[in-house]
């Protein structure tokens, strides 16, 4: 097969996907329309500027980051055990022409998609609570793939070493869910007190939140380059050990 066959996998992930999609579209975007319509639109007029920017205007590009990384990460957890163990899918697909790097491949660039997919949702509803990005919102969608790419890794590495789907409760718990609350959607990490600034800014979803209220409001005062080569470094890393690890699980 060429180096392109993975898109095989891309294409039957999303025939199947089309006849679910608004209930998966629903599960994804339900958590964080919900904190930009409570936490932004709500709280938001009693809360003072951060940053030069309204509350709802601070949160809201790192709810879009949040998106992405809720989309990827279901997606290649539950989805990508429900193939590898109830479905047989993956077993399926090792009988034909394709191999396990396909399917990794395959299956980490259809979460990311759907992470992306998820992500400009999100950035097309803002205007509707009166945030309206910069032109240089164009950029923030190689980085929100980028950031898709890495949780939809994270989430097949789960999938991995998952023995059920009880498993994925501790990852949504103990990964996900602080992840969320704790990589600066909420609060400025740079206000923090050492060391506790520094701990959450080596967190992966950290300078994804970053660039995309830099990249949503066109400003440029941090070193957005450093941020977006720090992000690819952990994804190829990510990659590779989910690749690795399904490897092992298929070859057991």
């Amino acid at each position: 097969m060429n180096g392109f066959s993975f898109w095989t996998i891309w294409l039957r992930n999303g025939r199947v996907w089309k006849k679910h999609i608004l209930a998966t579209l629903i599960g994804n975007l339900g958590q964080p329309l919900l904190f930009l319509l409570a936490m932004g639109y709500g709280l938001g007029r009693d809360m003072a500027a951060v940053e030069g920017l309204t509350y709802l205007q601070f949160i809201a590009p790192g709810l879009v980051a949040s998106a992405v990384m809720y989309s990827a990460a279901l997606e290649t957890t539950y989805g990508s055990y429900t193939r590898l163990t109830v479905q047989k899918t993956y077993e399926a697909i090792l009988m034909t022409p394709l191999g396990v790097l396909d399917l990794v491949l395959g299956e980490i660039v259809w979460g990311a998609s759907k992470g992306l997919l998820a992500g400009v949702i999100m950035l097309l509803t803002l205007p509707l609570f009166g945030v309206v990005p910069s032109p240089w919102v164009i950029a923030l969608l190689p980085v929100l793939f980028i950031s898709g790419m890495f949780f939809a890794a994270f989430g097949l590495i789960m999938t991995a070493l998952a023995k059920n789907y009880d498993f994925f409760n501790y990852f949504t718990s103990l990964v996900i869910t602080p992840l969320f609350l704790f990589s600066g959607i909420f609060f400025p990490v740079e206000t923090m007190a050492q060391p506790v600034k520094g701990i959450l800014a080596m967190l992966p979803l950290t300078p994804i939140v970053s660039l995309a209220r830099i990249l949503c409001y066109g400003r440029f005062g941090e070193p957005v380059l450093l941020k977006i080569i720090g992000s690819l470094l952990i994804t190829g890393g990510a990659v590779w050990l989910a690749g690795y690890l399904l490897r092992r699980r298929l070859i057991q």
